[in-house]
């Protein structure tokens, strides 16, 4: 039997429906050098500097895909802003021969939204089971916004599931972020799929997992000990007063 991961098996750029390629979000480099991504079947990462296109890339996807822009499962179909941009309009999706049976997009910045879009539904009568009961049944906005973000991991995320993550490490200690670790390998062994856009060195040395850097020349996999994160990390571990005295030197070129 064919394994049905990955859901989503990798993504294209439709070139001839790109209405400006010299306006953002086409000019990003990851965007414009798009040729095929391939997903892993279990844990892809994206990372790179700020404004490389991670978060836009992540949310495109995620709204060809059917999700709300900020956030939630298919379900949600509010808008507190609309932010989103038209690259969804132009990518194409190569997907499992079988469906998902549970899916969500998780956006750390906007995860208020879905939290309040949730207590507004629930207080309308007549709309069947609380939907805060599938989230563990304590308001979000009763719990920390780390709190929150496991509390969708560990009673929302059900399994065999599509699940698309941007920078979920945002509000997590460390110790979190290993709690994270843990709970996505339960569901990878539940037949999940994750797309994941992070900073985070814990989260990027989830066992076996494709990474995709982001730069100005577009995307490349590249290994866990060759990610920027890692090594700047394992660099201050090692000698935290000798990188602060790099850091602080004016003619710094360490960042």
């Amino acid at each position: 039997m064919l394994s049905p991961k990955p859901y989503l098996r990798e993504i294209s750029l439709k070139r001839d429906k790109i209405p400006d390629p010299s306006k953002y979000p086409f000019s990003i480099p990851a965007v414009s050098q798009l040729q095929v991504l391939r997903f892993d079947p279990d844990v892809t990462f994206l990372v790179g500097e700020n404004g490389t296109g991670k978060s836009t890339l992540l949310e495109a996807v995620s709204v060809a895909l059917g999700f709300n822009a900020e956030g939630g499962t298919k379900n949600f179909s509010f808008c507190t802003r609309a932010s989103h941009s038209e690259l969804y309009t132009c990518l194409r999706l190569v997907r499992s021969h079988r469906r998902p049976q549970d899916g969500y997009f998780l956006r750390a910045e906007s995860f208020f939204n879905v939290a309040s879009e949730i207590e507004r539904l629930d207080r309308e009568p007549g709309s069947g089971p609380l939907i805060i009961n599938s989230y563990g049944g304590r308001s979000l906005h009763e719990q920390s916004h780390g709190e929150s973000f496991l509390a969708l991991m560990r009673h929302r995320f059900r399994g065999q599931g599509l699940y698309i993550l941007d920078e979920p490490e945002a509000a997590l200690s460390p110790k979190k972020q290993l709690l994270m670790l843990r709970r996505i390998r339960q569901l990878v062994h539940l037949n999940s799929q994750f797309i994941i856009a992070t900073h985070s060195p814990l989260l990027l040395a989830y066992p076996n997992a494709k990474i995709l850097v982001l730069d100005e020349r577009g995307y490349m996999p590249v290994a866990y000990e060759d990610t920027e994160h890692y090594q700047l990390t394992r660099r201050f571990l090692d000698d935290p007063s000798g990188m602060l005295k790099s850091v602080f030197a004016e003619d710094s070129d360490l960042l």
